[in-house]
């Protein structure tokens, strides 16, 4: 028994995915902008879509939403006090809940900061995080709606306690720019500038148009380990030194 990750390339520069539980060929749909690529994908698999999980709010994660709602006839989940501003919100989740897809199952992580609803989804036995964009490949999100504290207790407390073999899925490809700094921030560090080197190879390659991506260009998944080696906000020895290096990174 295992899950099936597709990584769809949806608008600029935003990773959708379809996780398929290969024993019963039922699927969810994680942080969709766009319904085009998605059904698509969906279609080419033979699966069977039920549930749509969000991550938080933000339109590049979620305006795909109703569409696929109907064209699936599938629920669509967010966190509880996004019910006013997920599109398409019909299931309000909280930290500790489960989603079941087939006979995978996701444990819900409130993880704000980003935004004050954000969550995260963890699937331990597939060892496979979905975290939008609170984590990313070598760096954070924005502190839009919350605070360096809230961002350390996500990143340092919650996603500290899973084990470094567990994949990265987060909400974009950003893993080229976010070493860049990671290697300005920290110089000496040997697992940057070599990760660096290595994602700026993938990088390379990549299409003119993000829709056209395929698994060469792509940077993610990354896992929990290499994040603790190369990412200056896991790394980060406290709440106040994670606003520090975010502040530096926001004008980088």
């Amino acid at each position: 028994m295992s899950l099936r990750i597709e990584r769809i390339p949806t608008l600029s520069d935003n990773y959708t995915y379809l996780l398929t539980c290969e024993e019963t060929q039922e699927a969810a749909v994680v942080d969709a902008p766009e319904a085009a690529p998605v059904i698509a994908c969906a279609e080419a698999a033979g699966v069977r879509v039920t549930h749509i999980l969000s991550t938080h709010h933000h339109a590049d994660h979620s305006m795909a939403n109703p569409e696929l709602a109907r064209h699936f006839g599938a629920p669509v989940y967010g966190h509880a006090s996004d019910a006013d501003r997920l599109p398409g919100f019909t299931n309000g989740l909280e930290e500790g809940d489960t989603v079941q897809v087939g006979r995978q199952q996701a444990r819900v992580l409130f993880i704000p900061a980003h935004t004050r609803g954000h969550i995260a989804y963890v699937f331990d036995e597939a060892k496979a995080l979905f975290c939008g964009d609170t984590l990313f490949a070598g760096g954070c999100g924005r502190l839009f709606e919350g605070t360096p504290d809230m961002m350390y207790e996500a990143l340092c407390v919650k996603l500290a306690d899973l084990p470094d073999d567990m994949r990265v899925f987060c909400g974009h490809e950003y893993t080229e720019s976010n070493l860049a700094f990671a290697a300005h921030t920290e110089p000496d560090n040997e697992a940057v500038r070599e990760k660096l080197e290595r994602v700026r190879g993938v990088r390379a390659k990549a299409a003119a148009d993000w829709h056209d991506a395929t698994a060469a260009e792509m940077t993610i998944p990354s896992t929990l380990g290499e994040e603790r080696a190369t990412n200056p906000f896991v790394r980060a020895r406290s709440a106040d030194d994670l606003g520090r290096i975010r502040a530096a990174k926001d004008s980088f």
